[in-house]
């Protein structure tokens, strides 16, 4: 799942993304600011990109991307053509004149992916059974909740700790984890076959709740494409 914010003035362009990004399974909005001095700084080292006006109430785009080190990835949306040059001197990805239409929003997240490397050898360090562990995450098949306990299934090893399986949730959609059941999270990189009511990873048959088929089915529609 990518992460992204808008930073946009504009009420008519802000429903326009948000309708937009409601239709792509990939894209998760944290939240849509009406200036760059509204958007809090300590969110932006957990997003993978923004949507961004370039004439704001403050500081406009270009100014904005200039006052802050290591920014996330950015798409300028904008009415303005005159800006461009000085955008891709700043390593915009892409330059969205408005309006634009879908077709065009998924060019640019397309562009977006292939700019956006998640590293699956990373490593997490965990907890367990009076030790800690460091369990590289490709190798996480699944994680069940247990109680108030979570479960971390590998390749090679079961690791249970305490935590919630939403945290979890959380903490896990940047590696393509999906919640698939209330009681399970898997890696999509691990799923070898699909059931009408559950799926395979590795040896284990994981069923599929209801509630999270669809959306599951769609995800991994567009995590294969």
């Amino acid at each position: 799942m990518i992460k992204c914010a808008i930073i946009e003035d504009e009420k008519s362009a802000q429903r326009l993304l948000q309708n937009y990004i409601a239709k792509t399974p990939s894209l998760k909005c944290y939240g849509i600011w009406e200036s760059t001095s509204s958007i809090p700084k300590s969110l932006l080292p957990d997003i993978d990109f923004i949507f961004l006006d370039m004439e704001l109430p403050d500081l406009n785009g270009l100014d904005f991307i200039r006052t802050i080190d290591n920014p996330p990835k950015i798409v300028i949306t904008t009415a303005y053509p005159q800006y461009a040059v000085d955008a891709f001197e700043l390593a915009v990805i892409d330059y969205l004149m408005k309006p634009f239409s879908y077709e065009r929003f998924l060019i640019a997240i397309e562009r977006l992916k292939k700019n956006i490397e998640i590293d699956p050898t990373k490593h997490l360090l965990v907890y367990a059974n009076r030790a800690t562990h460091k369990v590289t995450i490709d190798e996480i098949q699944y994680i069940k909740s247990e109680l108030d306990y979570v479960c971390i299934v590998t390749l090679n090893e079961k690791l249970m700790l305490l935590g919630s399986l939403t945290s979890w949730e959380q903490k896990m959609v940047t590696y393509n984890f999906v919640r698939i059941h209330r009681s399970y999270i898997i890696n999509m990189d691990r799923v070898l076959k699909i059931y009408k009511k559950s799926l395979l990873v590795g040896e284990t048959e994981i069923p599929i709740g209801k509630r999270y088929k669809e959306s599951f089915l769609s995800v991994f529609k567009e995590y294969n494409s």
